[in-house]
């Protein structure tokens, strides 16, 4: 496959995950503001733009509409929800030959639709919504029209290490409301885990339980050791035949290791140093995702985190 082919199909899934949890992450804490008098919003809000690498203007005031602006309707904004689905159109339009057509309508009625201004004249909870369920057709008209072949893999390669990074900023997102009592429901909600969670343990749970289910789960497809193991499986697939022994690509040892380390170390030494073992979460991502990129997109520059974008 070509590499700007690969390249455009990966950024595709990396795109489409990280409009879709930052649609969620707005959501729930948007709620939490409503719903619990005790939330500092201030703190609230700087705490998101600091999870999300935002370096706001400090003239300017840091309301709940600056996160608006800044995470959901500034095009200029390169963390923004309208920016990852410009990028993710971009990403289809230059792979136009491999995606399937249903995909590439998907992607381009939900563009036309939030670049025209529709997303901003909607309420808040109305455009978080409209973002997920938009992101979640086009993931499930990629899975099931495209080939499983290494276009569908570098997709799916994409969306899985945009979801781990992403899982790490809404489980830090934690710790910024640790004074309220609905600090882990909120970010159980933010990871579209709070029904799942609930089924499992059967309403005796706690924060420990918590943090053990967003981090550990085997079987909760949006867990960071879950989302590991795909991300992994999908580098490993499209390694096929190249070794029989070991591992024969950078970023898959980069994402073993740190695999090993979240499953193996005890989860009481993981939660008393949470933000620092999220924060390192995502340089690992930072990591591969450079490896990835200097492994299979030969001539593509690797994108970093600048403002909170690639």
């Amino acid at each position: 496959m070509l590499s700007r082919i690969a390249e455009a199909l990966y950024w595709i899934g990396r795109y489409i995950e990280r409009a879709e949890d930052t649609s969620r992450l707005l959501d729930v804490h948007l709620q939490l503001l409503i719903e619990d008098p005790i939330v500092d919003p201030q703190a609230q809000v700087e705490g998101l733009l600091a999870i999300m690498g935002v370096d706001a203007d400090p003239q300017t005031p840091h309301t709940f509409e600056t996160i608006l602006r800044l995470l959901a309707h500034d095009p200029q904004s390169p963390c923004s929800i309208v920016a990852s689905i410009d990028g993710a159109r971009e990403s289809a339009r230059r792979s136009r030959e491999t995606v399937s057509t249903e995909l590439w309508e998907a992607i381009n009625t939900t563009w036309l639709s939030m670049h025209s201004g529709g997303l901003q004249r909607l309420r808040p909870r109305a455009a978080f919504k409209l973002v997920r369920e938009r992101c979640a057709v086009i993931t499930g008209i990629a899975d099931g029209t495209m080939s499983h072949d290494q276009g569908w893999q570098f997709m799916t390669l994409g969306r899985s290490l945009e979801r781990v990074d992403m899982t790490a900023r809404m489980i830090t997102s934690a710790t910024i409301t640790a004074t309220s009592d609905r600090a882990w429901t909120t970010t159980l909600r933010a990871c579209g885990a709070h029904h799942a969670f609930t089924r499992y343990y059967q309403g005796a749970n706690s924060d420990r339980d918590a943090a053990e289910f967003l981090l550990l789960d085997r079987l909760f497809p949006r867990s960071i050791i879950h989302t590991l193991g795909v991300t992994e499986e999908a580098l490993a697939n499209l390694d096929v035949g190249e070794r029989r022994a070991g591992l024969s690509g950078e970023a898959s040892r980069i994402l073993g290791r740190a695999r090993a380390e979240l499953q193996f170390r005890p989860l009481e030494h993981i939660l008393a140093d949470l933000p620092e073992t999220m924060t390192e979460l995502q340089r690992v991502c930072a990591q591969a995702s450079t490896a990835i990129t200097a492994r299979y997109f030969e001539g593509a520059a690797a994108m970093e985190w600048h403002g909170g974008g690639w």
